[in-house]
């Protein structure tokens, strides 16, 4: 049996890891000209830690990223709002959470497959068919393939789900986001290695969170009314002025950020659809359930994609069956946790002085069970055995 996956990104990657390992006959096509080994960090879930074991490389993951044992919330005074213990509850599933560049994750995605060639870079689908006994697509540079299933693995702004579900179109969250990554020199990782920080104010939102050798991956979230903004030419130094007066590392680490290290995103996601699966044809990670970056889930739901659409094709010999009770485990789960992180970032960018005032006074009131359960919900996910 033969897949085609569309895009070479963590969820294309990992389902052609999965696929393989069930006796597959995988090709994966991007578009970009090679795969892009760049980014700046992002977190993996103890969930996506356990998905990885499933393709043979959560050891290596837990090796090379940063465990997280806890989350702080601040105001830019440095006072605490809210504190969890995340590593407590993970641990009770499994594996830790985990930091990691994202070019890391990638280079053990690639080295996990092999050195067969099943990546082909500078291939743009343009167009894609099935009929009762496969699919065919076309590609820009006049190419074609076939195979018996396709899996639309293409992002956010995905083109097979674009062919599919034309009404299905991508929302912009209000605001926009730069992320890099930089060594820490030894005086500012004065504060535990192992916590991840995020600082709620209303200039902006910051995160700090712990990698690997002494780097840290840094954001910093603004809203904007559009996307496209004249926020999108700002440098690290319009960064230092916004959030000067934050607590420290934050100036200092800003400081020693270099412009082209930074990268600029608006976010988006995808408001929940309600399929996934057509005939023959399947879409997965953000083409499925784009999410904003709130909850450390995008990746990782990516990769539990992967493991549980393997886990259906190796079940079912028919494989549309496969692809629906693929779609049925997981839409309801991606959705809720993409309404989640919506509403976490809708809180985090609160930018009035009122609205402010009543989060950050309710905020520490907030029962510390009600966030274990969120946490509960993120790591409580059957993966084990399935390959």
């Amino acid at each position: 049996m033969k897949a085609i996956i569309i895009g070479a990104g963590i969820g294309g990657l990992s389902t052609a890891i999965a696929l393989r390992k069930i006796g597959m006959d995988v090709k994966v096509f991007e578009s970009k000209q090679e795969v892009r080994f760049a980014g700046a960090g992002l977190g993996i879930g103890a969930n996506a830690v356990r998905a990885l074991q499933q393709l043979d490389v959560g050891d290596q993951i837990l090796r090379a990223g940063k465990a997280l044992d806890e989350l702080r919330i601040l105001t830019p005074a440095g006072k605490i709002l809210q504190r969890t213990e995340t590593a407590a509850i993970s641990h009770k599933y499994g594996p830790d959470n985990v930091s990691i560049e994202r070019g890391v994750l990638l280079e053990l995605l690639m080295s996990a497959l092999g050195p067969e060639k099943i990546v082909h870079t500078g291939r743009t689908c343009r167009h894609f068919e099935q009929n009762d006994s496969g699919v065919k697509v076309w590609f820009e540079d006049g190419s074609t393939e076939e195979g018996d299933f396709l899996v639309g693995a293409d992002g956010v702004h995905s083109k097979i789900r674009e062919a599919l579900l034309p009404n299905a179109i991508p929302r912009y969250a209000g605001y926009t986001c730069w992320r890099a990554v930089v060594q820490a020199e030894p005086d500012l990782l004065h504060y535990d290695p192992n916590v991840f920080i995020e600082t709620w104010g209303r200039k902006g939102r910051f995160g700090l969170v712990p990698l690997s050798n002494n780097r840290i991956y840094w954001f910093a979230c603004l809203n904007a009314k559009a996307p496209d903004s004249p926020l999108r030419t700002y440098t690290a130094r319009d960064l230092m002025k916004i959030f000067e007066g934050y607590h420290e590392p934050i100036p200092q680490i800003l400081a020693q950020t270099s412009d082209h290290h930074m990268l600029q995103h608006d976010i988006y996601d995808l408001p929940p659809i309600s399929r996934f699966a057509f005939g023959r044809v399947v879409l997965l990670g953000d083409a499925a359930h784009a999410m904003t970056p709130n909850m450390g889930q995008g990746a990782g739901q990516s990769v539990e994609d992967a493991v549980i659409l393997a886990s259906h094709l190796k079940q079912s010999p028919v494989i549309e069956e496969a692809l629906v009770r693929y779609e049925r485990e997981r839409i309801g789960r991606t959705g809720q946790i993409t309404r989640m992180s919506n509403r976490i970032g809708k809180v985090a960018q609160l930018d009035g002085h009122v609205s402010i005032a009543l989060r950050d006074g309710l905020f520490p009131l907030v029962p510390a069970r009600i966030l274990e359960k969120q946490l509960e919900y993120l790591y409580e996910v059957s993966l084990d055995g399935l390959l």
